[in-house]
């Protein structure tokens, strides 16, 4: 169970209590919940100290109602999300109900009646870029002055930033949209830079074309419920296997694939990219659990080669072979 309570919007929020009749509310989408959200989180908790800490987010993400063409795809499922929230010990969640009449409130309307009425705010904190209201009219300037008519207070927290280890004279600033674009450039150790965790892909264990099998380096082949995926080539990763509770029951280091196996395919040939992850097995351990249906949360912690096609499947079977020593090497570092 999640320590953090969730709320379904504002209008349900007479449903949760305010102890000590403080909330320190902190609003955004969040997707991903990278270093930069949990560094304005712990603004949230310094700035009033002692006051509940209340995330406001919103379901769907708002540029899927008012541009549903440039809506990003999203780095994490809902329920991720939530788990990653808990993680940073925020205490209350209002999943806001994100439609067309939610987006033509004015500034001052959503002001007054969701973030003084409803939810009682008496700190505030958001990103450098935050816009609220119809047609996103409300900045963090609007937001200072109209909280500040009742006396509520507002911190506007600036980009966060962190060293980019390949050039020591500049620095990487945090957002969902760069930890997209170095999934996308399959690069998961600088989208961990960001993330402060390794990246992760989720989703449902399905059949496969069985090949893994008939070449004796099974896989679980991945049905991803997560919308970012990672550029074609080959990972090691850390394989979660999670229970309908979605508790962590098994770990496994992994060597993942992400492409279309074009070694099996004519020249030419494409099709859509697949997911699979080879569970790598200690010497001591012995068959890996029934997979089928359950839910695989992979760890992604390095990219070992692009995908490319071989002259022979003997020859993909020696380097497969060479890819999961490599991967089991790499994993078993700090």
């Amino acid at each position: 169970m999640l320590a953090m309570r969730i709320i379904a919007g504002h209008k349900e929020i007479a449903r949760a209590p305010l102890p000590g009749g403080r909330r320190s509310v902190v609003i955004g989408n969040f997707d991903g919940v990278h270093r930069g959200h949990q560094h304005v989180f712990s603004i949230a908790k310094e700035v009033d100290p002692g006051a509940q800490v209340a995330v406001l987010t919103f379901e769907p993400h708002p540029a899927r109602v008012l541009a549903p063409g440039l809506a990003p795809p999203l780095l994490c499922t809902l329920p991720r999300k939530r788990e990653l929230l808990a993680a940073c010990g925020i205490d209350l969640l209002i999943e806001e109900p994100f439609d067309a009449a939610f987006a033509a409130l004015s500034p001052a309307a959503f002001v007054d009646e969701v973030l003084v009425g409803a939810l009682q705010a008496s700190h505030v904190c958001v990103g450098y870029d935050f816009t609220f209201g119809q047609g996103r009219a409300g900045t963090p300037e609007t937001l200072v002055e109209l909280l500040g008519r009742y006396g509520r207070k507002v911190t506007v927290v600036p980009p966060f930033s962190v060293p980019d280890p390949d050039d020591p004279a500049c620095s990487i600033v945090c957002s969902s949209t760069r930890v997209r674009q170095e999934m996308a450039a399959g690069r998961p150790e600088r989208a961990a830079l960001i993330l402060g965790r390794d990246p992760e892909v989720e989703g449902t264990v399905v059949p496969g074309a069985g090949r893994g099998r008939t070449i004796g380096v099974p896989t679980a082949n991945l049905r991803p419920d997560t919308e970012v995926q990672p550029g074609p080539g080959v990972y090691a990763a850390w394989a979660e296997i999670l229970d309908p509770e979605r508790r962590v029951v098994a770990r496994y280091p992994a060597a993942v694939n992400v492409g279309c196996n074009p070694t099996f395919r004519a020249s030419g040939e494409t099709g859509p990219p697949g997911i699979e992850a080879h569970l790598i097995l200690g010497s001591a351990e012995g068959d890996l659990p029934p997979l089928y249906g359950r839910t695989l949360r992979l760890g992604l912690r390095a990219r070992l080669r692009g995908e490319r096609r071989f002259p022979s499947v003997e020859a993909l079977v020696e380097q497969i072979h060479a890819d999961i020593a490599q991967a089991a090497r790499i994993l078993e570092r700090p």
